[in-house]
């Protein structure tokens, strides 16, 4: 029961490793089947029947060659906001006679902008956080994190070989704030650069509440947080817990690219609730 109550709790955070936030597969041993940039693709795994490529099947994700020899597979990932990580997804969707028997996780605090070749040859201090840990294959594989450093980079492994669809680091983003002071001016508090996070949500039937903390503006109409038609009385709300405590001084509504389906208003209420 409080493993269930973990998971559903980290799967509800902020995926810093998504390439929507800046996340890149920066290295990666082998990437023979399939690149490793799959891995951090934003929507779910595609499967298109009967495609081949002059490798083999074509597959959504990372998928290395079969091994004849000892060792194992590996993938340097470069998260899009360094924060704290709560939960990972090792995704298998599709890969069913080819997923790895096996994972494990090692991760970094790497200052600056280190990159594969310095990482691997000792520059940052590694620190597993998912010791090697079977998986399912066609399977979003779940595993809770518990630990407390920053993290920057990570290396997902897999034994021996095989192909991942999809790898979520579910958690929260922890900005530098003493260089966010030295800047100056405003800063948004609700942003997930600046650890931002909706908490919760009456309802993000056709969006996700987490497009409303995300950079920049909208790409299309599933870039942001859209309810179900509503046919009874009441209204939809979500809660945004700030980076940090703060004063308001303005807030920014973006409607961008919901023309008939936009609210007829909002209203905003606030709290200190540390």
């Amino acid at each position: 029961e409080g493993r269930e109550k973990t998971v559903t709790k980290f799967t509800d955070m902020i995926d810093l490793a998504s390439e929507r936030l800046g996340g890149a597969a920066m290295a990666a041993n082998d990437e023979f089947f399939a690149p490793k940039e799959g891995l951090l693709k934003a929507g779910p795994p595609e499967w298109r029947e009967g495609e081949y490529t002059g490798r083999g099947k074509w597959m959504d994700g990372w998928e290395t060659r079969r091994r004849r020899d000892p060792g194992n597979d590996w993938c340097l990932i470069r998260l899009g906001l360094p924060g704290v990580v709560r939960g990972l997804c090792v995704d298998t969707t599709h890969f069913k006679g080819n997923f790895p028997e096996a994972c494990s996780v090692d991760v970094c605090d790497a200052g600056g902008a280190p990159d594969a070749r310095e990482l691997n040859k000792g520059i940052a201090e590694w620190t597993e956080v998912l010791p090697k840990a079977a998986l399912k294959g066609d399977t979003q594989n779940l595993f809770p994190i518990e630990y407390e450093g920053h993290v920057t980079h990570l290396r997902l492994s897999i034994y021996p070989d095989g192909g991942v669809a999809r790898l979520r680091v579910y958690g929260r983003a922890v900005p530098d704030w003493a260089a966010l002071e030295r800047a100056g001016g405003d800063v948004d508090l609700a942003a997930a650069e600046n650890g931002g996070l909706v908490v919760a949500a009456n309802d993000s039937f056709f969006g996700s509440k987490h497009n409303l903390v995300l950079p920049g503006r909208g790409l299309d109409m599933s870039d942001g947080w859209e309810t179900r038609r509503r046919r009874g009385p009441g209204h939809d709300w979500a809660i945004v817990q700030l980076g940090r405590e703060g004063v308001v001084r303005k807030v920014e509504v973006d409607t961008m690219h919901f023309k008939g389906n936009a609210p007829g208003a909002c209203a905003l209420e606030v709290t200190h609730a540390p």
